[in-house]
């Protein structure tokens, strides 16, 4: 609610379902949302892009558009990857190829944020004063697939010596930064990520409601 602007959120993870009310939240209070991880197929699938054997919530096609179309209305950026890198498996020694957001190729899915699309999450975020992360941008598990997530980490820690506000919510997130060795560089790390998404959603949390009520 009071986060010094510009204030910036960063989601990703693989399903839009799980996030949707928060997405929904946060166009609402942030400046700017970076979305990544699998749930940037459902998006692309949105703007009528072909995806490939990517991850696709075809129930939640609609619900990407409106949210896009919510965030045109508002003023606000909504940041999709510009190029992933795809796979022909999803395996840690598949083969890969970086292609463009628009151009993934039939048989291939979408494992990670390509080179062009961390560079623009760097611009994007050089301004923000306040930035709240939940979920990797990419499969980070796979070596072959962790330099987007990787990569908006390392932009995190470089933000965060210059003042801003870092906060990084979720398992996967926080294995992110532990595992790239800058979980110190950043403002605030909490485990709770579903707990953390209904904070941000405006939802009562029974121990935070008891902590203000003191």
């Amino acid at each position: 609610a009071n986060g010094e602007k510009p204030m910036a959120a960063i989601v990703g993870g693989s399903k839009v379902s799980s996030k949707i009310t928060v997405l929904e939240a946060l166009v609402e209070k942030c400046d700017k949302v970076i979305i990544g991880g699998g749930m940037v197929f459902t998006f692309l699938k949105a703007q009528g892009y072909s995806v490939g054997t990517s991850l696709v919530e075809d129930d939640f096609v609609d619900t990407a558009k409106a949210v896009l179309e919510k965030a045109e209305k508002e003023g606000k950026q909504i940041i999709l990857p510009s190029d992933i890198v795809v796979a022909d498996s999803f395996s840690p020694d598949a083969e890969t190829q970086i292609v463009k957001a628009s151009e993934i190729p039939d048989g291939w899915m979408g494992l990670d944020n390509g080179p062009e699309a961390t560079k623009e999450q760097e611009a994007a975020l050089a301004d923000c004063k306040t930035v709240i992360m939940n979920g990797p941008m990419g499969v980070f598990e796979f070596e072959k697939f962790e330099k987007g997530t990787f990569g908006i980490v390392k932009i995190l820690a470089d933000i965060t010596k210059k003042g801003a506000v870092t906060i990084i919510g979720g398992g996967d997130s926080v294995a992110a930064c532990e595992q790239s060795g800058l979980a110190g560089e950043m403002s605030h790390i909490s485990t709770g990520g579903g707990a953390s998404l209904e904070l941000l959603e405006g939802k009562v949390l029974p121990g935070v409601a008891a902590l203000a009520d003191k």
